[in-house]
């Protein structure tokens, strides 16, 4: 009590005297040096109110916040080796047991300390950054009226208090950035914890001293969506689907979750995550709620005129973390709705940084595979990507296979030329998505009739005979029906989900069957991927199983001749679309210039798609 440090023999009657701010810090100054001499009642009286906790009266509110006031003026006194018991308790406070008034002081308290002894620099931050999240007991009051008040009562006092310590200790960010990452929840901590804390460190990066902490605070973020996301069991999340086409069992999906919305009302992907095994994921729903936030501090990002500087940050995470990730399934879209919120700058940027890294023989073949193998899915799925854009981005993707092809004379090698393999099934995967778009307009018609493509697919390499036979059955179907070119060469799938030759230059990362930006499984997530994406469904309109006689009608007069280019001039898009419309996405059967063939489908096992291995 400050009437016994002032004098141990004076009773609660003298607690009306009043004193001057430098009597107190005299009297607190004094209580610190007594434990040296060896007479420390008053500062174990001084510990004594310090602890004082729960429902405290008027008067319990003004000691503790005389003791703490008077603290801030002798911060200088307090000795890091005299003082542990009083260092205990100061940096033990959680301000959420506390009133506005006791928060108040202990944030003066704790910016005097930071300011005036290097030493207590890291204890300070620390406490500070144990408050981002409350006490257990609080969990439940956050999503009430009460504990949000609590909520912003702290937090703002908590970075407002970082604000000061980086405005008065140079050094005190580069502290903050290490005991910020060190201290963030692990995958297995409770999910409203998690989430808070990146509130918080959402906060820091948008704040004052988002300049020097930005970065770091979405690296770290990002990196934490890797963790969760690769934890997450692809038993988890699949169904024994074998037999389904990569098309076929994307379309499957779409009609069971209107089948159970019009049954049961569900949400569509309320239905899908019931379907598939996501809900009751712990881990998968806690990763759905970390993207959810995430998304919406980018809007606000880009709200506030920041987000192509996030960007930055952003694409440089993926290339060192995301890109190289082992069967990363969700992380990566974060990058696809930051791109879809500013399509001309971001989406254009990392694109081009896909294709660039793809072409460039200094990095290894994995990272390559990778990168074009999520350019393709990329530009497959983005509905916010321009039809041009598409466009200049196949025709570098074709250029370099082309100038790959005039350098190569040997047979088919999927191990060797697995770079190549790679780029050519990602030019087809792109057209399943977009050929009909790209027919329908005259100019861009006519550009894809140009590219050389004809001499790619029929080189020696046979690329058509390599990649993964769904892509290639599926592209060669389209670009029939476009009058783009014909085959008469007869492609024998034998009903597998993939070709030995797939499988060769897919390698053990399995890259052949990699399509990254496969639709969403997550709920929460899905809400602001689904507006700007390409369903499979919006592709295809028409999901009547095909009708075989007139399949074999169409193919009549296809089978002279090697590939093609058809009549562009006689070409006629209603009779394109009526053509694709007439075909399944996966048909019973198929022929290429020869008996009836069955179709390759893929397993669910590896659906929605497997990922590149670390390299």
């Amino acid at each position: 009590m400050i009437m016994d440090m002032a004098d141990p023999n004076a009773g609660h009657q003298q607690m009306d005297e009043v004193f001057t701010d430098n009597e107190l810090v005299h009297l607190v100054r004094n209580a610190l040096k007594s434990i040296v001499l060896g007479d420390g009642k008053s500062y174990h009286d001084l510990i004594g109110v310090m602890h004082q906790k729960g429902p405290m009266s008027p008067d319990e509110v003004a000691m503790l916040v005389t003791c703490l006031k008077a603290l801030s003026g002798a911060a200088s006194s307090i000795d890091l080796t005299h003082h542990q018991a009083l260092l205990s308790t100061i940096f033990s406070m959680s301000m959420w047991n506390y009133v506005p008034e006791i928060m108040d002081a202990i944030i003066d308290l704790v910016i005097s300390m930071a300011a005036s002894n290097g030493k207590y620099v890291d204890p300070c931050l620390s406490m500070l950054i144990r408050n981002f999240t409350p006490p257990y007991s609080f969990l439940r009051m956050m999503k009430q009226p009460r504990g949000l008040s609590i909520k912003e009562q702290v937090l703002s006092r908590v970075h407002s208090a970082l604000e000061g310590i980086s405005r008065l200790v140079p050094l005190a960010p580069m502290v903050l950035l290490t005991l910020i990452v060190q201290r963030m929840p692990r995958q297995n901590d409770n999910e409203d914890v998690l989430l808070m804390y990146v509130e918080n460190m959402f906060r820091l990066e948008s704040g004052s001293i988002g300049h020097l902490v930005g970065s770091t605070m979405f690296v770290a973020v990002v990196d934490r969506m890797i963790d969760l996301d690769l934890d997450i069991a692809w038993e988890d999340i699949l169904q024994d689907d074998a037999g389904k086409g990569i098309f076929q069992l994307e379309l499957d999906e779409i009609n069971e979750i209107d089948d159970e919305i019009e049954n049961d009302g569900n949400e569509p992907l309320g239905a899908q995550m019931n379907r598939m095994g996501v809900v009751g994921n712990a881990i998968a729903e806690k990763l759905d709620s970390l993207l959810a936030l995430t998304f919406g501090h980018l809007e606000s990002c880009k709200e506030q005129g920041r987000l192509n500087e996030v960007f930055g940050t952003l694409l440089n995470s993926f290339q060192t973390t995301v890109l190289t990730a082992y069967k990363s399934k969700f992380a990566q879209f974060v990058m696809f709705y930051a791109c879809a919120l500013d399509p001309e700058d971001c989406g254009v940027i990392f694109a081009r940084t896909l294709l660039d890294i793809f072409v460039c023989n200094d990095y290894p073949p994995m990272t390559r595979m990778s990168a074009v193998a999520y350019l393709a899915s990329y530009l497959a799925r983005g509905k916010f990507i321009s039809t041009d854009f598409v466009v200049e981005i196949l025709r570098r993707l074709v250029d370099w296979c082309m100038d790959y092809c005039k350098i190569q004379n040997g047979d088919t090698n999927p191990e060797l030329h697995r770079s190549f393999y790679s780029g050519c099934q990602a030019i087809m995967y792109v057209l399943c998505f977009r050929m009909r778009s790209l027919v329908h307009i005259p100019g861009f018609k006519s550009q894809l009739s140009r590219m050389p493509l004809e001499s790619i697919l029929k080189h020696r390499l046979d690329p058509l005979r390599v990649c993964l036979p769904s892509v290639v059955e599926e592209f060669l179907r389209q670009a029939k029906a476009a009058h783009l070119f014909t085959v008469s060469k007869t492609f024998v799938f034998d009903n597998l989900p993939e070709s030995e030759l797939s499988r060769t230059f897919g390698g053990l990362e399995r890259l052949d069957m990699f399509f990254p930006f496969d639709p969403c499984l997550l709920k929460k997530s899905d809400r602001f991927v689904r507006p700007n994406y390409i369903f499979w469904s919006t592709v295809q309109t028409s999901f009547e199983d095909e009708d075989v006689s007139d399949q074999d009608d169409d193919e009549e007069g296809t089978h002279d001749g090697a590939m093609t280019i058809g009549d562009q001039d006689g070409f006629d898009i209603d009779e394109f679309d009526n053509a694709l419309n007439k075909m399944s996405i996966t048909p019973k059967n198929f022929k290429w210039g020869g008996d009836m063939q069955p179709l390759a489908r893929m397993p669910s096992k590896l659906r929605p798609s497997t990922s590149p291995g670390s390299f």
